[in-house]
This record gives C-alpha cells, structure tokens and sequence, in this order.
C-alpha cells in the first residue's frame, strides 16, 4: 500500500470513527484500532487490489464495476457494523 492510498483509507477511517495504521499480519494492509485505540480488525490482503488501486491503475469506470462486484459478492458481511468486512467496505471500496 503507497502514501497516497494510506492517506485515502486514514480520511476514510476518520468518517466512520477509526483509526488505521499499516499491518502488522502478513498479507494484510491494514489494521483498524477503535477510539480507544485497541485494536478490531485487520482488512485487505496486499496481494489484491481495491476501489483505489484499481482507480489508479485502470480507471475510474473499471474500479466503479469491480466496487459493485465487490459489494455484491460481500453483502452479508458488509452489514454487520464493526466487523472486519464493514470496514474494508467503508475504507478500502470507498
């Protein structure tokens, strides 16, 4: 994960009330800590894009279908707040 999409998922965080710092489990790209500062979950694998890598890399209109994709193959998990696929939704498919 680069600079600039760090600082993309850090202003994603900041809206739904978490903090994010780089992984410390290996594949992962980030890990989520509460306002307390414990840490809920870790979210994204390095060995696979997302909403902004794709953006970046493919455009716009190839990362707004494989978002849709995503939200589809994910809905379940999506929903439960708090769990480690609301907020790879919320920061990472934002």
């Amino acid at each position: 994960m680069n600079a600039k999409d760090l600082a993309i998922a850090k202003r994603n965080a900041k809206k739904i009330g978490v903090q994010v710092k780089p992984s410390t489990r290996k594949n992962k790209k980030l890990d989520i800590f509460n306002r307390k500062g414990v840490k809920v979950a870790s979210i994204g694998d390095l060995r696979y894009n997302d909403f902004h890598s794709y953006k970046r890399s493919k455009g716009i209109e190839f990362a707004k279908k494989r978002q849709t994709l995503y939200r589809i193959r994910h809905a379940k998990n999506i929903k439960v707040v708090g769990s480690a696929g609301y907020y790879a939704n919320a920061i990472l498919w934002s």
